[in-house]
């Protein structure tokens, strides 16, 4: 493994590997507006919700890193301490990646990157119109992170209203994230489509889990099962009982008639298949056979 020291590098390479590997990152369409009155549109990645109560999103404009000054929404947010800050989905991701040319002051990135504006009901920045959700904010802080080229300056937003299409709802009015189709930002050039990487994994929170310390050592140290195998392994609350093994047994017999006589490396690897498949309970009945 290759070690650094960030106050050894240039800030551009430090820049690189941090949003490489930090990565896939939400993306905050941000829509501000001068103290003129000209729309400001740009995307941010480093950005993030960070409460509920109250409703809280933070975005940062980091200072440039080529010639150490601010960008437009920075200056903005600033001035009139206003923001929408829009979800970018698939179907406006190019869109979104044009916003990000750095045209002059004043210039409306709406109408370069062909967004609709859309009048906002409680802040003087327009949505997004072809956004799938907007959330309207006033500016409650801004705290300055450093005053070199590379230093961020977190805008800390409320949400005083939000806006969500119905169309990405289900029947019970959640959002449906296949439906919401997002898509991130990660290292160079590269985004990422939620909707196309989607899988869930049980929260553990919801059960007090074995835990892997917990797993026989035959388990534990398998040169077989991975560290996703073992954790997936570990969250159940106990293990299946002699009655219910022998019963899973009977009903595989067919098509796995040896189970009781492989090996241990046999039957990780059918364990394997089985937690391949989400069956936590039918690996766990393959070990212990």
């Amino acid at each position: 493994m290759i070690s650094f020291d960030p106050k050894d590098m240039p800030t551009a390479k430090v820049h690189g590997y941090l949003l490489s590997a930090v990565a896939p990152r939400p993306i905050a369409f941000a829509s501000t507006i001068d103290e003129e009155g000209n729309p400001n549109l740009s995307p941010f990645s480093f950005f993030n919700v960070f409460s509920a109560n109250p409703p809280i999103l933070i975005f940062s404009p980091a200072r440039r890193v080529r010639d150490n000054t601010n960008k437009h929404t920075l200056e903005n947010a600033e001035a009139v301490k206003e923001v929408v800050i829009n979800v970018v989905n698939f179907d406006l991701v190019q869109q979104a990646s044009l916003s990000s040319t750095e045209y002059g002051k004043g210039v409306n990135e709406f109408e370069k990157a062909g967004l609709t504006m859309l009048k906002s009901d409680l802040v003087k920045p327009f949505r997004v119109a072809e956004s799938p959700v907007q959330f309207e904010c006033k500016v409650n802080d801004i705290v300055k992170l450093g005053t070199e080229g590379g230093a961020g300056n977190l805008i800390i937003c409320e949400v005083v209203k939000f806006h969500i299409s119905e169309e990405v709802l289900d029947d019970d009015q959640r959002i449906d994230q296949e439906k919401l189709d997002l898509v991130a930002r990660a290292g160079g050039s590269y985004y990422s489509r939620a909707r196309n990487g989607f899988f869930e994994i049980p929260k553990p929170l919801q059960t007090l889990g074995l835990g892997v310390d917990a797993l026989p050592d035959e388990v534990r140290n398998s040169m077989i099962l991975t560290g996703n195998d073992l954790g997936m392994l570990g969250n159940v609350e106990q293990l299946p009982s002699q009655e219910d093994i022998a019963a899973f047994l009977e009903d595989i017999s067919e098509r796995y008639p040896n189970v009781t006589s492989m090996t241990h490396r046999e039957k990780h690897k059918l364990a394997q298949n089985y937690l391949s498949f989400g069956d936590v309970a039918s690996a766990w009945k393959v070990l212990l056979s």
